[in-house]
């Protein structure tokens, strides 16, 4: 096994022996009002729980099913809100990349920058997430083992970045369904790395609302807890204070006024784990 480092994402560390990093927030950038509403949500339970949170906010939903959804605000808008959610709030802030040329802007804003699962093997995209010296948070593609991400790791390493977290989200079963192989959140923090466990994204089911994809809610808190038993240095959540009136992944996210419940269930697992096989802290 390769020797565990933890990933600095802004002020907070990300590994064992840190506290569990929380990255939350809406799907989709849809206004400034409804960030900072949130964000302000997120920094209260930061304060509350035990935890270290990110913020998240996509820019641009670029793989959406229909041609004609809704994207978001745009690389410009969309980092104008984040930045304003850092300096309203002080949490470091997350959104993807499509493409090479939009990670030198992100850079300059956020603090995580994270490679959707469907590009986590393009080369190009990945060395330039690396060139802005920020962390990377690569998630795993629904079609690939969970061993097969040490390539995703080894293309950041040789562009330089050190800070990398992986993020499982769920593998293709069929069609319209994703499944969780928990025996490899073990594989990949076996690579070295940090591992951030997907679980409204795991509740995905593809397409199934024919324009737009669908998802069942109610099975994120039973996926994330069984994460947390398994083993996982972070957590990923989309919420929302009204998920249905969300125009992506709707389905999937947590109710704001849920998230602390949730988190503090999760919460009790993954420290009663620590407590039965604790991890040493790291050194570095």
């Amino acid at each position: 096994m390769n020797p565990r480092l933890p990933a600095s994402i802004g002020r907070h560390r990300c590994g064992p022996g840190y506290p569990l990093l929380v990255i939350a927030g809406p799907c989709v950038i849809e206004s400034e009002d409804l960030c900072l509403k949130i964000a302000d949500s997120l920094a209260v339970l930061a304060q509350r729980l035990p935890i270290q949170v990110v913020f998240k906010g996509s820019f641009d939903k670029a793989n959406r099913t229909s041609g004609g959804a809704f994207r978001g605000l745009g690389i410009d808008e969309g980092l104008a809100v984040l930045d304003k959610v850092r300096q309203a709030t002080g949490l470091p802030v997350t959104t993807d990349i499509h493409l090479p040329d939009q990670a030198g802007p992100v850079g300059q804003v956020c603090e995580l920058l994270q490679i959707p699962a469907f590009l986590c093997r393009q080369t190009d995209l990945l060395l330039a997430a690396a060139a802005t010296g920020r962390a990377v948070n690569v998630k795993k593609g629904q079609f690939l083992a969970p061993a097969d991400m040490r390539h995703a790791v080894a293309k950041l390493l040789a562009g330089g970045c050190r800070d990398i977290c992986l993020c499982e989200r769920g593998t293709f079963f069929g069609y319209g369904r994703l499944v969780n192989d928990f025996s490899g959140l073990l594989t990949m923090r076996s690579l070295g790395v940090p591992v951030i466990f997907d679980a409204t994204h795991s509740v995905q089911q593809p397409a199934s609302l024919g324009e737009a994809t669908g998802g069942d809610r109610t099975l994120v808190e039973p996926l994330a807890r069984a994460a947390a038993a398994v083993g996982i240095d972070g957590v990923f959540f989309e919420t929302h204070p009204d998920p249905d009136s969300s125009p992506s992944d709707g389905p999937n996210m947590v109710p704001l006024d849920h998230l602390y419940g949730v988190l503090e269930r999760v919460l009790r697992i993954h420290e009663a784990r620590l407590a039965g096989a604790p991890e040493p802290r790291p050194t570095a």
